[in-house]
């Protein structure tokens, strides 16, 4: 497991869990109050981010992109899956059997150019970009 991946399941809890005790040390019960409201804020954020993605994305095609070149451009490994379906406004194309690692999907434009998207863990690893035209100019 990656240090980063490490980091994100164990140490956000443990922070939280630091913040709590030395809000109970410092100021007691009503310390305790005040951290878990801004860390259940916190929570409430996040979960409404991913809420209005995915019901920006329930509005449009699977697998559709209004321009897979301006996708490619925009990608970056390690950006995560709910990042990359906010950009796109779309759920991607299950392209490698369901519930297997790594995750491949696809987002395809008009001009059926398309972008293959790998993900390990939820996290961008590689991508490709595929233009019909330009494999026959190649040729």
């Amino acid at each position: 497991m990656k240090f980063q991946q490490l980091l994100s399941r164990v140490g956000v809890p443990a922070l939280g869990i630091a913040l709590v005790a030395m809000a109970y040390r410092s100021y007691g019960w009503a310390g305790v109050a005040v951290v878990a409201s801004g860390l259940v804020m916190w929570a409430l954020l996040h979960f409404n981010r991913m809420v209005q993605v995915l019901k920006r994305a329930a509005n449009r095609p699977i697998g559709h992109v209004d321009s897979a070149v301006m996708l490619n451009a925009k990608l970056r490994p390690g950006v995560t899956l709910l990042h990359v379906v906010a950009m796109t406004r779309a759920l991607g194309e299950l392209q490698s059997p369901k519930d297997t690692q790594p995750e491949v999907y696809r987002w395809t434009d008009g001009s059926l150019s398309h972008v293959t998207c790998e993900f390990g863990g939820g996290k961008l690893q590689k991508w490709n970009l595929v233009r019909p035209g330009a494999s026959s100019d190649a040729a």
